[in-house]
């Protein structure tokens, strides 16, 4: 080997030497701590600590909302909004539990209009949404608590629709009634 390629190749070394002694300092390269590890750079050598005032985990829910005070057309109407997005995959149109996803195979949802959900707060009906049940899971990362209630109402005024004594009805209603088509299988 020539001089000029040896003196090339030793600071080729000197140079790979001086880099191998440098020690990286940075978070790349940190000590791992894990839960109910020991830590002495803590004051109480725990590697736990304390959450920060205010602060939520990700897998919490959100705090609770109470219900609404008023329950009116436009809340009604917002939740029908909510419920033909959410809602109507797996319950359909009308509550019954007859939705898109059970002509693909999947289990058949409650219908809203049975007896034990007539009858049922509202507060199931948020909590559901809130927290999943049974095969549903939960919407809470989709679905604001507000829209939660909106939702309830509307499905109050879904069963009520379905349920809703001939009498109640106003004359005008009534005559609607009596007028219009019998649907197919609705015997």
């Amino acid at each position: 080997m020539s001089a000029p390629h040896l003196a090339g190749a030793c600071a080729a070394l000197a140079l790979l030497a001086a880099l191998g002694a440098c020690k990286r300092e940075d978070m790349y390269t940190q000590r791992e701590i894990r839960p109910w590890d020991r830590d002495d750079t803590a004051a109480n050598s725990s590697s736990m600590r304390p959450p920060v005032a205010g602060t939520l985990a990700r897998e919490q829910p959100d705090a609770p909302v109470p219900p609404p005070r008023i329950i009116d057309a436009v809340l009604i109407e917002r939740g029908q909004a909510r419920y033909d997005i959410f809602c109507t995959p797996c319950h359909a149109d009308s509550g019954d539990g007859e939705g898109m996803i059970v002509q693909r195979g999947f289990p058949h949802p409650p219908s809203l209009h049975s007896e034990r959900l007539r009858h049922a707060r509202a507060q199931v009906f948020y909590d559901a949404i809130t927290y999943g049940h049974g095969a549903m899971y939960s919407y809470a990362a989709r679905v604001p608590p507000p829209d939660r209630w909106a939702i309830a109402a509307y499905i109050r005024a879904l069963q009520f629709s379905q349920a809703a004594p001939v009498a109640s009805l106003s004359p005008e209603d009534r005559d609607r009634l009596a007028q219009a088509p019998v649907m197919e299988g609705a015997r």
